[in-house]
């Protein structure tokens, strides 16, 4: 795996906000959300920086980080697609939508797109079970989404 060059002005950032929660190793979850907004991910590199600035091991932070499903480890795209695979959406075909997905993006659960325009990740459940099965794209939610409709959707971040 290659090391990633973090940006100088970034780490500081990250420094000074984990100065923000007084280095206090209580606030890991804290500092990892605002790390996340910052740099997108949570890199091993970042994960180094948090341990050392709260005093803690990287186990431990990696531990948190890897624990958490809305923590990730590598680079999401700019419009990220969440599938629902809750009970209702499970049951009412999300694994197919899922599958189109896939296809159609030509990528695996976890990757991005070479471009860096797509990621593609699965939820549990999303609070919205009358509309199952549900995508997401964003923060933008799809219901009733059906395999035929994936190709739209795309569609719709196509010229953004």
């Amino acid at each position: 795996m290659a090391v990633i060059k973090l940006p100088e002005s970034k780490v500081q950032q990250l420094k000074d906000i984990c100065k923000s929660f007084n280095n206090d190793k209580g606030e890991l979850i804290n500092v990892l959300h605002k790390a996340q907004e910052i740099f997108g991910y949570l890199p091993a590199e970042v994960q180094e920086v948090v341990a050392k600035e709260l005093n803690i091991s990287i186990a431990q932070v990696y531990g948190v980080v890897s624990f958490y499903s809305f923590f990730s480890m590598v680079p999401k795209g700019r419009f990220p697609v969440s599938i629902c695979l809750g009970t209702a959406c499970y049951v009412r075909g999300a694994e197919k939508v899922l599958d189109e997905f896939r296809k159609q993006l030509n990528i695996q659960v976890g990757e991005s797109t070479p471009d860096g325009r797509f990621s593609l990740s699965c939820l549990r459940c999303v609070g919205a079970c009358g509309l199952a099965p549900v995508v997401m794209v964003g923060e933008k939610v799809y219901g009733r989404v059906a395999p035929e409709d994936v190709k739209g959707i795309i569609n719709e971040y196509a010229n953004l």
